[in-house]
């Protein structure tokens, strides 16, 4: 039996590797479908899904949507301002009004009246009102350049310009403009956006059921996440805003297999773009440095973060820290997400092919060689300019060896006076304020990435270690520097202290500060003309295929298309929706501890919370930033709420694959039976269904 088992094994595994062998040819949806308003895909909406979606259709969704804060999306739910957006996206902000005694991760909050829903100083949204193509005024501006660096600077000038230009038209007025630059140049748009900042707290749940499984169950599916939160904006009169003209209805019963639904929000940041030699510099230097850096950091983080919980008086202080720690657990994911797509060899064959395809309707140019080369240049600093980068995160320690550096090109470049006394007063209250215990683990730490990372053959860390171990250094640095021991005010009183001294932080200051400098400069010097190649690359993409091809992602409004449908995974069929059924399921099955466990008032569920849907998937394409976007349907309804994607959609930062890419949201059926029969939250489902 056990040779059997081992046969069938065998033949699965080869029948895996012949799939995994039938590449997939390259596609121009490989750069995704985040579509602009300004080029609708009106006539792929109608072949797709037989939809006929006019201007006055694009309009409508465009003015629900909103923009929130300057990092998620968000859209209005009734006619009386109603927002609503993600918990993800709203609990670091809710915290801050919470009352005495109150505490918004155990209990959640609801507002039961108008007068209950309380404001977030500083919190606004934003809303696309008016949209120009100036791409014609752009790039004629820059006709008459000499070079890049040129073109570049008379590009910024005539942008500065329009925006003035159009700032005293009369239907712009009191719009916040940007302008917004696509396919690295090929076209330019000027938004101009209504902004909200009287933001009011409606509804939050509490973090057990807003954040559910947690960091094990992010980037998964099937999943049971209550990730939701209301707000409102009020006018300048202290009333909620009139939205009656545009706003998505709710509809809790749109969803069923093969479904259109269309996510509208805005997506933070693609690089689909970006040429193959780039991609292989990011797989082996960019994302591999960074991903070691955050992993580190957030372990280091979670010590802390138990220690607060055992020490109990430093819960405010823990809930922060434990929004740090939750935002860097997902960035981790993230872009180990990415890192399994740059090793994915089919996904890189298609880049490569697609590349190969523009190159040869590009004949005669030679920007992808070009650009190639100058990351050979850049290849020898990039630990360097990843690792050595002043950062708290790094340690106080590692900022001040900057400052003292600062101090000393002051000193020999002549600055004055004034200007040197404010650098030594911060250095000076900077090495007074230490832990010297936490800094002394930090600087070890990024020894130790330097250790792993560094290129081989450069010399800088043994010219610091000078033969010492990292631990052996370090304590040594701690010990022997008097800047680092009380006498910094001393130290810094005199300037032939700092240029002729040989404190060791001093001296250490001067090897891994001035290889940063010098690897800084590299990049600098490479920036303009790596940006022009980038630009004339992407500009070929868009000579071959136009606007068939959507722009990368640049956290500005966008729609993109897709269909609710299950997909395989792990041996099996994932269901396009769950249920709350899933949830007790979950609670139960991982022994009621979080973030798994529920709270009190979740005990007992009815029948009717336990067979409503929660969340489901769909096929839609997004990236960081469209968290809290709004998914509708046809008819413009709110059928769900954008809060994830699945983990084989995660190196949608450079191609977008739709066999396997799922987006995940919560199904509005979910949110209404929440409200409806655990939060007794009425008057915010009547509102939701337009009673």
């Amino acid at each position: 039996m056990k040779q059997l088992r081992l046969f069938w094994l065998l033949i699965m595994i080869l029948s895996i590797t012949s799939m995994m062998a039938q590449e997939k040819e390259a596609s121009p949806f490989d750069f995704g479908r985040m579509w602009t308003f300004e080029n609708p895909p009106t006539d792929w909406f109608k072949e797709a899904y037989g939809i006929e979606a006019d201007q006055a259709w694009f309009d409508d969704v465009r003015k629900s949507s909103l923009r929130f804060a300057t990092w998620c999306s968000a859209s209005f739910v009734s006619p009386d301002g109603l927002i609503m957006t993600n918990h993800h996206c709203s609990r670091d902000e809710s915290i801050g009004v919470q009352n005495e005694g109150e505490n918004f991760d155990k209990n959640g909050f609801y507002a039961t009246t108008l007068a209950d829903e309380r404001k977030v100083e500083g919190l606004f949204v934003e809303q696309l009102i008016k949209v120009a193509d100036i791409t014609n005024d752009v790039l004629m501006a820059a006709k008459s350049a000499e070079n890049d660096a040129d073109a570049q600077t008379k590009k910024n000038a005539k942008l500065e310009a329009i925006k003035a230009e159009y700032g005293a038209k009369a239907d712009w007025a009191g719009l916040r403009l940007q302008t917004v630059s696509f396919y690295s140049g090929g076209k330019y748009s000027l938004y101009g956006y209504k902004k909200y900042d009287d933001i009011r707290l409606v509804c939050i749940p509490e973090n057990d059921l807003g954040f559910y499984g947690g960091d094990p169950d992010n980037f998964t599916y099937p999943r049971y996440n209550l990730d939701f939160t209301f707000w409102r904006a009020y006018d300048e009169n202290g009333q909620p805003v009139n939205t009656s003209d545009h706003y998505y209805k709710f509809n809790i019963d749109g969803i069923s297999a093969g479904e259109p639904v269309f996510v509208v929000g805005n997506p933070g940041r693609t690089e689909r773009y970006r040429t193959t030699a780039q991609l292989e510099y990011d797989r082996d230097y960019r994302f591999k440095h960074l991903l070691r850096w955050l992993t580190n950091r957030r372990d280091m983080m979670l010590q802390d973060y138990n220690i607060m919980l055992k020490d109990g008086s430093k819960e405010r202080e823990a809930q922060e820290l434990l929004g740090t720690i939750n935002s860097l657990s997902n960035s981790i994911k993230a872009y180990n997400g990415i890192m399994g797509g740059l090793h994915n060899e089919e996904f890189m064959s298609r880049k490569k092919q697609m590349e190969n395809n523009i190159k040869k309707a590009s004949s005669g140019v030679t920007y992808w060689d070009d650009l190639e080369n100058e990351y050979n240049i850049l290849t020898p600093h990039a630990w360097a300019i990843n690792h050595l980068g002043a950062s708290s995160y790094r340690g106080e320690a590692f900022v001040l060896m900057h400052q003292v550096a600062g101090l000393k090109s002051m000193i020999e470049n002549d600055a004055t006076k004034e200007e040197k006394e404010e650098l030594k007063g911060k250095i000076i209250e900077m090495a007074d304020g230490m832990d010297v215990n936490k800094e002394k683990n930090l600087m070890k730490l990024l020894l130790s990435e330097l250790k792993e990372d560094i290129y081989p053959g450069d010399n800088t860390l043994n010219r610091l270690l000078n033969g010492q171990t990292i631990d052996g250094f370090v304590n040594g640095l701690f010990e022997n520097s008097k800047i680092l021991n009380g006498e910094a005010k001393k130290c810094v009183a005199k300037d032939k202290n700092i240029t002729k001294a040989k404190d060791p932080m001093i001296k250490a200051s001067e090897i891994l500060v001035d290889r940063y400098n010098e690897a800084a400069t590299q990049f600098q010097s490479s920036s303009a003309k790596r940006r022009a190649l980038e630009s004339k690359i992407a500009n070929q993409a868009f000579n071959v295929y136009g606007t068939s091809l959507p722009p990368d992602a640049t956290f500005t409004l966008r729609i993109s298309d897709g269909v609710v449908k299950s997909y395989e995974y792990n041996g099996t069929t994932a269901p396009i929706m769950t249920t709350f059924f899933g949830l007790y399921d979950r609670h139960y099955s991982h022994g009621k501890v979080f973030p798994w466990s529920l709270p009190e008032k979740w005990q007992n569920p009815s029948m009717e919370l336990l067979r409503s849907p929660l969340n489901f998937v769909s096929t839609n394409d997004i990236i960081g930033g469209n968290s809290g976007s709004a998914i509708i349907n046809k008819n413009g309804e709110a059928v769900g709420l954008i809060f994830d994607g699945n983990i084989e959609s995660l190196p949608g930062n450079f191609i977008f694959d739709e066999q396997y890419n799922r987006s995940v949201s919560v199904h509005a059926g979910g949110i209404y039976a929440a409200l409806k029969y655990v939060y007794k939250a009425e008057r915010l489902a009547n509102e939701l269904m337009g009673l």
